[in-house]
């Protein structure tokens, strides 16, 4: 795969200035109309195969490890439902019951007598955890620096919690990040009421040091600083054809000026390709961002405003299939970043990215288990037995079987996707009182 690199400016958005006749003079250049087709890329695809479980698998391993127990009743796991992506014809049971490597299930008789499924980590998923949240201690200067630089990728450094609710997976953050790990940085984060009134979350201290983009940091460990090369690495699936005349744009395209994606696009005119080329730039570190170097399309789709993005600025991972690859596994469109991979394998390997391997291999050996009949039903084997505090809890009256009757009522009283954004909207005000 050939290397081509680019060339831009570091620093924040006062640092372009100073070069903005020139920028203005370049991007008079209006934008050429060319369409590359789209080429199914097997290998990259096999990456995405079963993503969708694996990450709906960790969500439910992070709110189970979150009580004080380690077990919840049915019903309260279905109230997540909308942050797991599952299809919403599948039962949140169902779901679980499909990896009993993962999750173990019995029942507890609500008020009512009925029998509540309840689940908890099996040990060897309740070790991994243990071992993922180590991890996260470890890497925690690198999932602050991941979370700072999408921020200041923004125009405003805030974006609204909703979306980076979308991108906390990709990003490497915890599922309960908003409280466990934003507090820990009273003097980078602030709570904030966006103008649309939704919850925000906005950074407080700009950080040269961390205004360059990957891309930069590579041009420099390259040594390939002076020759002002500003092209952008590309790769095309085997058997993709490119016309002269798109050959011939691309190289054109390549030659054009790199604009660091940390500074002001103000002088840009959103119809040249300059301004492309400025939001290839934007997404190329969006997704150095991620730790897995990807992240699904409808992720980035509410991003035009905080980014300074034109109308249809998606259009962009179209015309560069060599810079963007869009897999269409598992029911939705992924963007991958091309130069991240070695076919399947990721060049630079997060340590997270290791433990979410480690769950979805325990989670493929528990499929094979399954189907070799050696989690059958037993009579009784799922009751709970004994008073310990699970019991007193029932027994105490804190379900209310009312309530909680049955997971076939509960599997459907599916509760907002982002249910937390008013809780932050809550304590913005408290924040905004103090």
């Amino acid at each position: 795969m050939a290397r081509w690199w680019f060339w831009g400016k570091r620093g924040g958005y006062e640092l372009l200035c100073g070069c903005k006749e020139g920028f203005i003079y370049q991007s008079k250049r209006g934008l050429v109309n060319v369409k590359l087709k789209w080429v199914k890329d097997r290998v990259l695809d096999g990456v995405m195969s079963g993503e969708r479980d694996l990450k709906a698998a960790c969500i439910l391993v992070s709110i189970i490890s979150s009580v004080p127990d380690c077990c919840l009743p049915v019903y309260h796991l279905s109230s997540h439902r909308g942050q797991l992506g599952l299809p919403h014809d599948l039962k949140i049971s169902t779901f679980i019951r499909s990896y009993p490597t993962i999750f173990d299930e019995f029942h507890v008789p609500d008020s009512g007598g009925t029998r509540v499924p309840w689940f908890r980590l099996t040990p060897e998923s309740l070790s991994l955890h243990r071992d993922e949240l180590s991890v996260v201690e470890d890497c925690k200067t690198d999932l602050l620096n991941r979370l700072r630089k999408l921020l200041m990728l923004t125009k405003d450094g805030m974006l609204p919690l909703q979306t980076i609710d979308q991108l906390k997976w990709d990003l490497g953050l915890q599922h309960d990040y908003q409280s466990s790990f934003v507090p820990q940085y009273p003097d980078l984060f602030s709570l904030v009421r966006l103008p649309d009134d939704r919850a925000g979350l906005k950074h407080l201290l700009w950080d040269d040091g961390l205004a360059v983009s990957h891309f930069e940091k590579s041009r420099r460990q390259e040594g390939d600083v002076e020759n002002g090369n500003s092209a952008f690495q590309i790769g095309f699936t085997r058997g993709f054809g490119l016309k002269r005349k798109c050959i011939e744009w691309l190289n054109e395209w390549q030659r054009l000026p790199y604009t660091n994606p940390y500074s002001n696009p103000f002088h840009l005119d959103p119809r040249t390709d300059i301004s492309e080329k400025r939001m290839v730039g934007v997404f190329h570190e969006l997704l150095h961002l991620t730790i897995q170097k990807k992240t699904e399309r409808q992720n980035v789709s509410n991003l035009r405003k905080p980014l300074a993005l034109p109308q249809k600025f998606t259009k962009v991972f179209e015309r560069h299939p060599g810079i963007f690859y869009i897999s269409k596994k598992c029911d939705t469109q992924t963007v991958v970043l091309r130069e991240a991979y070695d076919r399947d394998k990721l060049f630079e390997r997060h340590p997270l990215v290791d433990i979410r391997e480690r769950y979805a291999n325990l989670m493929k050996k528990g499929l094979l288990d399954r189907s070799n009949g050696l989690y059958k039903k037993k009579k009784g084997a799922h009751l709970e037995d004994g008073g310990g505090p699970l019991m007193n809890n029932v027994s105490g009256g804190r379900l209310d079987g009312s309530r909680f009757n049955s997971e076939g009522e509960s599997d459907y009283e599916f509760l907002s996707e982002y249910e937390s954004d008013e809780a932050f909207d809550n304590s913005c005000q408290i924040l905004g009182n103090s």
